[in-house]
């Protein structure tokens, strides 16, 4: 991957060099102190969020420009209609699948905080050489700074899901909407000493056409998704049946697939997964070949 090279040796010198020489225990206490209360905080708010807001894979699609993002499917195996096409989604660079028969889809994690998948699900990829992008906030980089130099490292994309994962359809103003995009890429750069890719995953799929506006003006491409499923409940995970029957069943050509790394259904089964998406003639990309 373009800078791997660089951005190992800069992770390579945080974690060995910096943090030793430079950092008492004192401080390192401190910090381990506050990126917990931080990493908890950004947790409470990720299970609330889930809690407040319907599953958007089940809403009705109505033709719209802005909203939650929602889709609606009508038969196995086919796109979902979602709640702009296409052609709408096309005009802010934004993407929800691609319009496509050919069996290529596009794996794609949230990552929120770490709760001990993240490793696993990383293995099962290497294993497959599969390259995947994942969406994280901005509290995880700082906190886990050792598994984004790993995403790096072996191929994968880091992409912005804003530093406090809020309702991005309420921020009104360019400078609140740059400012929760700005803070991740800042402190991405700290940790791999290389710019952010400059994808975007609105939290929750909230919002409207000008959100799309403002993120293609800041250089952003913006990815909602073709396929998900209710695997974000840390303690009401779905079974391994119930993931396989959705992920299975509702794939299609040219998917999106919306994954979350604190899923230990996930991280059980991405190695069973991969092989099984493999054997029904499915190809595994990286959003970059989507996008161009």
């Amino acid at each position: 991957m373009k800078h791997a090279a660089i951005s190992k040796s800069i992770c390579f010198f945080k974690k060995y060099i910096l943090t030793r020489k430079t950092v008492n225990l004192l401080l390192l206490f401190i910090l381990a102190y506050s990126l917990g209360a931080a990493a908890g905080s950004v947790e409470k708010h990720f299970s609330s969020a889930a809690s407040s807001s319907s599953f958007p894979e089940e809403e009705s699609a109505a033709v719209s420009a802005e909203g939650n993002w929602g889709l609606s499917f009508q038969e196995d195996g086919q796109p979902p209609v979602g709640n702009a096409d296409f052609e709408e989604l096309a005009q802010y660079d934004a993407y929800y699948a691609e319009d496509t028969d050919e069996k290529v889809l596009y794996l794609t994690f949230d990552a929120g905080y770490e709760n001990g998948n993240t490793e696993a699900i990383l293995d099962a990829l290497k294993k497959h050489g599969v390259q995947a992008t994942f969406f994280v906030v901005g509290t995880y980089i700082e906190s886990e700074p050792d598994l984004i130099c790993r995403m790096v490292e072996e191929g994968h994309t880091v992409g912005n899901h804003t530093w406090h994962h809020p309702d991005m359809s309420q921020m009104a103003t360019m400078d609140a909407f740059r400012k929760e995009l700005e803070d991740v890429e800042k402190a991405y750069l700290d940790v791999t000493g290389q710019e952010m890719t400059r994808y975007y995953r609105p939290p929750q799929g909230k919002y409207n056409e000008a959100n799309l506006q403002m993120a293609q003006e800041l250089g952003y491409k913006t990815f909602f998704w073709s396929l998900a499923y209710v695997d974000w409940y840390e303690d009401d995970q779905p079974t391994k049946e119930e993931a396989f029957e959705k992920l299975l069943g509702r794939i299609h050509p040219g998917a999106i697939v919306l994954l979350h790394s604190t899923s230990s259904t996930n991280a059980e089964i991405m190695d069973e997964l991969l092989t099984k998406w493999e054997e029904m003639g499915y190809t595994i990309k990286p959003l970059e070949e989507m996008t161009g």
